[in-house]
């Protein structure tokens, strides 16, 4: 039985009405902006693959052993994939297991709409008791994604100049200053990539810059169907009256899914070599249901 959607509370006694989708598709949508991915959009992004040259976006991952021993490394900071070898028997194979920790800061995930809620409930208006279980997630979890994503890839490289300034808000006027500098428009239904030129890292010295509310507002004003950045978030937030415009607005309000922790470093180079910031995007994450987020590989072909 589907609960109706609860009105979202879109705005505080002291603070700015916030923007959603919660009444946009209806209240058993789990796409979110992806619904903005029109057979348009995917031929937009289509067109964008004209030699096939292809360059990944995830961070490369080193699993660290589940048993110690002899050869065991030593591990300072734990991998997000944690291996244990299996024994085949007598085949001439081997096989392993894997712990894998979704939402790791050095792992390249992609975020379900279930990841973060608002005020108890889930995009788009439901309660997160309905939707989250200890069996798993029920309503907007990663089998969402069961068809992949593929739409047009648009690179805003504010990092052109070397990495943002620590604490730094991104704000619409950066990314229409990237559209100008780069000379694309970013259209309903693209993807939209953002380089800081960071590398997460949680340091009191130097605070992370990270997209503000006002950035938010943009994303939802052009139809930005899906995040993609080697940043989301600052820390500490930008503004603690609205902490997390990435995750606790754009993720649970506009339902808009966000990859986190991408590389992008060799796309930019990329980018700049050809002198074309749009590409085909490509992410095809594992058919793992009822989850918040699942590691992915994303891949910019141009």
């Amino acid at each position: 039985m589907t609960t109706a959607p609860k009105t979202p509370l879109t705005a505080t006694a002291d603070g700015p009405d916030l923007p959603s989708n919660w009444d946009r598709w209806g209240a058993d949508d789990e796409l979110g902006t992806l619904n903005l991915i029109t057979d348009e959009a995917r031929a937009r992004g289509a067109a964008q693959a004209r030699t096939g040259r292809t360059v990944s976006l995830a961070q490369p991952i080193h699993p660290t052993p589940l048993v110690s021993g002899p050869f065991a490394p030593a591990v300072r900071e734990l991998s997000p994939v944690q291996q244990l070898m299996q024994y085949c028997g007598n085949a001439p194979a081997s096989a392993d297991v894997m712990l894998v920790t979704n939402h790791h800061a050095r792992s390249t995930h992609l975020d379900a709409l279930s990841h973060q809620f608002r005020d108890g409930w889930v995009y788009p208006g439901r309660p997160v008791a309905e939707c989250v279980t200890p069996a798993g997630v029920r309503h907007a979890s990663t089998g969402a994604f069961a068809a992949g994503i593929t739409t047009r890839g648009v690179l805003f490289d504010l990092a052109h100049d070397g990495p943002l300034p620590p604490g730094h808000p991104v704000t619409s006027q950066d990314f229409e200053a990237a559209e100008a500098r780069q000379d694309v428009r970013l259209e309903p239904g693209d993807a939209l990539v953002v380089r800081f030129g960071w590398v997460h890292d949680i340091d009191p010295e130097r605070p992370l810059p990270g997209i503000s509310l006002d950035a938010v507002r943009w994303m939802h004003e052009r139809g930005v169907s899906l995040y993609a950045g080697d940043l989301a978030d600052a820390h500490p937030p930008l503004d603690p009256a609205v902490p997390g415009p990435m995750h606790r607005i754009a993720l649970p309000l506009l339902g808009m899914p966000l990859i986190d922790a991408v590389a992008l470093d060799e796309l930019a180079a990329v980018c700049a070599e050809l002198n074309r910031y749009t590409f085909l995007l490509t992410v095809a994450p594992p058919r793992i249901h009822g989850l918040t987020g699942v590691p992915v590989n994303p891949l910019a072909i141009f």
